[in-house]
């Protein structure tokens, strides 16, 4: 390698301890440790700074979160709206460099910092190229055919998710997932050898990964640059290139957990710039023949744009009707009309379980969007996610599908499937992924559903057996606090449809957000088509279900409930207490709506009874009262335990008049606007 690239690594390795002492704050250990792996890779990445969303661009993780100065030292070098200002602003209120990566800042493709969670978004960005490449690509003219890659550590290799997503990776031969395993031997703890001594690459090729050795990826640059040329050459396996580094190297606590999460002291700094030739006196400085060399690199990138846009424009030629969907597909639109093939239903038509309704959605609408991908953890047959006729995503030579398939097989890997969806959405192109589980194993992939909503990825998950209705599986399975809990999370639409043009309504909204993900609750048992329900009321999240003049009650349900509570209200009603129903299939939804509309719904003057056989955290914002289960459910058939715990028109109807009774003559505000 030419001088040029040793000065290049080591000016990484200075700034990013630069960066990290002036925010006195973060991690300079692995940055510098991880710096030549950097410099190599970023050198030769397809990418184009002033075009950051080609959709053709090579696809960055940095999984180990913690080491994110020296993401933004790349992004600064390589130009990117990363400003030398910016860096200086690192972990400060309000600038573009905070203290893990996310997607907002430009360059960062997704959100990361929990361990394990970005070589698992790695995973679904290999999907979601292998996907459109074959969806797209034609003889003379491959569209498609980037890579991905991504650096990870030993915590995200003691995560269990990125076991699941790197055991999917291997089943489906991604050989355009290209990993860089930062093998320094240290954790927050210390040395690994307390807790992790697990052979990492022996566990990456039971797998079927390649693993690739690099033993000196401190100062053997060459070394790293012929392992990138090897992995990239492998098509039919993802790789790992197993890297030895010594963490804060040139340091003087180089090699120890001492230079992991804090920052250099003043005078370490010093020796580090003296030993290799930078001036002590200066921070924050990098010399012009490193901005030459990366301003080379950056040419190289819009070259490479240029050239596919070219492609491009002769594909457009002869293949219109792709190049147009190619289109439309990365302004993020969805094609005009999409939604009139949504099926709508009156009182008369027959009962149905809403994963069955969820069902019939998914086989109306997969032949107009080919955007939507998805599948199931190992639930197919319960969670009803597979259209008929659909193709699984599986590599070709298996003869279990081909790689131009919507259909996942994810396993039994919540989580891995829950971080894989957001790595799918981030790729662009408008993927609409969706995964399906039971309601209470979206539990298992809680940290998933965090990122999705913190990043903004509008997955989808389909999460069937919502509540004690599934009856003989028992509490073990029987979500009770769930609802709760992913309401309570900022930026997520957990949807509980109470029949089928609810259900078309949830998934309405949920395929046309750009930025919000959607939970959709579904039942295993049957439930009747409500009469003067509609998509468009439900698409407000929530709406007067039966009206009723003077009345004295409103009973606000969701899901399985909503036909309980209309029985109730009609009893209510015929005994002189003139009641309202009202469905809340969306929180979120409901609370983005107007104040005058929201108090359409719940007006002051009257009490409003919640109905929920689930937890009642959270119904406070809405109702006085509530009918619930704040208690684990039990094993027994589903109508046995809807009566064990009073869900039943008499029982519902008692408890309700008991409110009504203790509301009689006093002043009823609503709670949409309570005086505190």
């Amino acid at each position: 390698m030419s001088d040029i690239t040793t000065k290049a690594v080591n000016t990484i390795r200075v700034l990013a301890a630069d960066v990290v002492a002036k925010a006195n704050s973060g991690h300079p250990g692995a940055p510098m440790g991880m710096a030549p792996a950097a410099h190599v890779l970023f050198s030769q990445l397809k990418t184009n700074p002033k075009n950051p969303e080609w959709i053709n661009r090579d696809r960055f993780v940095l999984s180990n979160g913690h080491a994110v100065a020296l993401l933004y030292v790349m992004l600064h070098l390589s130009g990117y709206p990363i400003s030398m200002e910016d860096l200086k602003q690192f972990r400060q209120l309000d600038s573009k460099t905070p203290g893990h990566p996310e997607s907002e800042t430009v360059g960062v493709d997704v959100t990361t910092g929990p361990l394990g969670q970005g070589i698992s978004n790695a995973v679904g960005l290999a999907i979601a190229q292998a996907n459109f490449g074959a969806t797209y690509n034609k003889p003379g003219y491959t569209i498609s055919n980037n890579y991905t890659y991504t650096f990870f550590g030993d915590g995200c290799m003691m995560e269990g998710v990125a076991s699941e997503a790197a055991s999917l990776a291997g089943h489906l031969q991604l050989g355009n997932l290209i990993a860089f395993y930062d093998d320094n031997k240290i954790s927050i703890d210390g040395s690994t050898n307390m807790a992790f001594t697990e052979d990492v690459s022996k566990r990456l090729e039971s797998y079927g990964w390649e693993v690739i050795e690099v033993k000196d990826a401190d100062t053997d640059f060459d070394a790293l640059a012929l392992a990138i040329e090897k992995a990239k050459s492998n098509k039919n396996q993802p790789s790992c290139i197993r890297m030895s580094t010594t963490i804060g190297y040139g340091s003087l606590k180089q090699g120890t957990a001492g230079v992991h999460g804090s920052p250099l002291k003043a005078d370490d700094i010093a020796q580090l710039k003296e030993k290799w030739g930078f001036d002590p006196a200066k921070s924050f400085n990098v010399e012009d023949d490193v901005y030459d060399y990366w301003k080379s690199v950056a040419a190289r990138g819009e070259e490479e744009n240029r050239k596919w846009d070219s492609l491009f424009e002769a594909y457009s030629k002869e293949y219109p009707k792709e190049a147009e969907e190619i289109k439309r597909r990365v302004s993020y639109k969805l094609p005009q009309g999409w939604e009139k093939v949504l099926p709508t239903y009156t009182k008369d038509d027959k009962p149905l379980a809403s994963r069955k309704l969820s069902e019939i959605v998914l086989g109306k609408i997969e032949e107009s969007l080919p955007e939507l991908i998805g599948g199931s953890a190992d639930l197919t047959p319960s969670n009803l996610t597979r259209w008929g006729g659909a193709v699984d995503f599986q590599p070709p030579q298996t003869g279990l599908g081909d790689y131009a398939g919507r259909y996942i097989r994810f396993g039994v890997r919540e989580h891995g499937m829950g971080a894989i969806m957001n790595g799918i959405a981030a790729y662009g192109a408008n993927y609409k992924p969706y995964g399906g589980t039971f309601l209470n194993f979206v539990s298992y992939a809680a940290g998933a559903v965090r990122l999705s909503a913190l990043s903004g990825h509008p997955v989808i998950w389909v999460a069937t057996h919502d509540s004690i209705g599934l009856g003989e599986d028992g509490p073990t399975h029987q979500p009770i606090e769930t609802l709760a809990h992913f309401r309570a999370t900022p930026n997520l639409m957990v949807w509980r449809p109470a029949d089928g043009n609810e259900v078309s309504a949830a998934y309405k909204v949920a395929l046309e957000s750009l930025a919000t993900p959607s939970i959709i609750a579904l039942t295993r048992q049957n439930l009747p088509q409500l009469e003067n329900s509609s998509i468009e009321k439900a698409t407000k999240g929530g709406y007067i279900l039966n009206d009723i003049d003077n009345a004295k009650l409103i009973i606000a349900a969701t899901g399985s409930e909503v036909s309980l509570a209309v029985e109730a209200a009609d009893k209510l009603t015929s005994e002189g207490i003139p009641t309202k129903v009202v469905s809340v299939p969306d929180f979120y939804t409901f609370d983005k709506q107007s104040h005058e509309y929201k108090m359409s719904v719940f007006p002051h003057g009257i009490p409003v009874v919640s109905l929920e056989v689930m937890s009642s955290f959270g119904w406070s914002k809405y109702a006085h009262a509530h009918i619930s289960l704040d208690r684990f459910g039990a094993s027994a058939p589903a109508d046995k335990l809807f009566e064990k715990f009073g869900f039943t028109k008499d029982v519902v109807a008692d408890k309700a008049k008991k409110v009504v009774s203790y509301y009689a003559g006093k002043e009823v505000l609503s709670q949409l606007e309570t005086p505190f």
